[in-house]
C-alpha cells in the first residue's frame, strides 16, 4: 500500500462529519427495539424460558449496536455538537453498563497507542511478548493464561469487565472520569433497583444475564479480533507509526450484512483507526469509494484462528500460540 500522509488524511476528512438525521434515525431504530425486546423477554417468561433465550439473541445484538453509538459519541463523531455527543453518551452508558467519560478517556489512549509495544495495557486486550512470558513468575503466567483463555475471555470474563470492572476508576483517571464512574453507578443502581422492584430480582436476572453474556462476549470478541489477527502490527515506540498501526494493526472484519448492521460497521476498523471522527454509518462508504483501503479482509472463518493467538513474537513479528513456547525455550538453552 503506497499512500502518503497528506493524501490519506485528505481522503478520510471527506467522511469525517455526521449527518444529524442519520444519527437520530440510528438512535430511533436501535434504542427503541432494544427496550421493546427486553420487555418481550420479560413477558416470554410466562411462555417458556426457551423463548426468552431465543429473544436474547436479537436483544443482545441491539445492545451491541447501542454500544457502537455510545462509542461514536466518545469520539465526538455522532453529532456536530459535543454537548449532544456527551449527553447521549452519558445516557447510553447506563444501558451498556459503561461510564462515559472514563471509557472515553481510556479508549482515546487505545487509539493513540494501538500497536505500540511500549504503551500497552490501557484500553486494549493485554498481549505479552514471548520473552516477557518466559521471564514472568508462575502466578503471572497463570493469570495471563486464564485471562487469554477464550472460554473465560469471551464469556464470564467479558461480563466481569462490564458489570464489575467498569464500576471502579483507574489510576490514570481524572476528576471528570471518576465522577463519571460514580454517577453511572448511581444511575445503574436506581434503574436496576426500580426494574427489580417492578418485576422481581429473579425475573430481572433471567432476562438481563443472557443479554449480558451474549452482548459482552460479542463485544469483547469484536474488540479482540480487530487487533489480534495473523497479519497484525506491533512495534516498539521508536519504530511505531500511526498509519501502519491503523491500516496493518486493525482488521477489516468482513461480516454478513445483518451482523455488519448490528455491529455498526465496526468491521471497517482499519479506517476507523485512521479517522475515528468518521461516524459509523459512513465507514462502508469510505471503504467502497477508496480502493487504497481495500486491504485483505478477515472473514469469520479466518478470524477463528485468532482464538489460538496468545503472545507476540518480536523477532518473527507475528502472533503465536502456546505451542510455540516449547520451540523458543529450546532455542534459549545453551548448547
Amino acid at each position: 500500500m503506497s499512500i502518503g500522509k497528506v493524501k490519506w488524511q485528505s481522503i478520510v476528512s471527506k467522511y469525517a462529519y455526521p449527518e444529524t438525521w442519520r444519527s437520530l434515525w440510528q438512535v430511533f431504530n436501535t434504542v427503541i427495539p432494544f427496550f421493546v425486546l427486553w420487555y418481550l423477554m420479560y413477558r416470554s417468561l410466562e411462555v417458556g424460558y426457551w423463548l426468552t433465550l431465543l429473544l436474547a439473541i436479537p436483544t443482545a445484538g441491539f445492545m451491541v449496536r447501542i454500544f457502537i453509538i455510545f462509542h461514536d459519541c466518545c469520539h465526538g463523531s455522532f453529532f456536530d455538537s459535543q454537548v449532544a455527543n456527551d449527553r447521549l453518551g452519558l445516557l447510553l452508558g447506563v444501558a451498556v453498563w459503561t461510564p462515559y467519560y472514563e471509557w472515553k478517556h481510556s479508549h482515546a489512549i487505545h487509539h493513540a497507542t494501538a500497536g505500540d509495544l511500549d504503551r500497552r495495557g490501557i484500553g486494549d486486550v493485554y498481549t505479552m511478548t514471548v520473552e516477557e512470558y518466559i521471564a514472568a513468575s508462575w502466578y503471572k503466567k497463570l493469570g495471563y493464561r486464564i485471562m487469554r483463555n477464550p472460554f473465560i475471555l469471551f464469556t464470564i470474563g467479558a461480563v466481569i469487565v462490564f458489570v464489575f470492572a467498569h464500576r471502579v476508576w483507574t489510576s490514570y483517571s481524572g476528576k471528570r472520569e471518576r465522577n463519571s464512574v460514580v454517577w453511572t453507578n448511581i444511575a445503574l443502581l436506581g434503574f436496576v433497583g426500580w426494574t427489580i422492584h417492578q418485576i422481581g430480582w429473579q425475573a430481572y436476572l433471567l432476562v438481563e444475564l443472557p443479554i449480558l453474556l451474549i452482548a459482552c462476549g460479542a463485544g469483547v470478541w469484536l474488540f479482540y479480533v480487530q487487533h489480534n489477527f495473523e497479519q497484525t502490527y506491533w512495534e516498539r515506540h521508536q519504530s511505531w507509526e500511526f498509519f501502519k498501526a491503523g491500516v496493518y494493526g486493525s482488521s477489516y472484519y468482513k461480516l454478513p450484512k445483518i451482523l455488519q448492521w448490528f455491529t455498526g460497521n465496526i468491521g471497517f476498523h482499519h479506517i476507523h483507526h485512521l479517522s475515528p471522527k468518521i461516524p459509523n454509518y459512513k465507514l462502508e462508504q469510505c471503504y467502497k469509494e477508496n480502493p487504497v483501503f481495500h486491504v485483505e479482509p478477515l472473514t469469520i472463518r479466518k478470524s477463528l484462528k485468532s482464538i489460538y493467538f496468545r503472545l507476540w513474537d518480536e523477532k518473527e513479528k507475528m502472533l503465536v500460540g502456546w505451542r510455540a513456547l516449547k520451540r523458543y525455550k529450546m532455542k534459549m538453552q545453551p548448547e
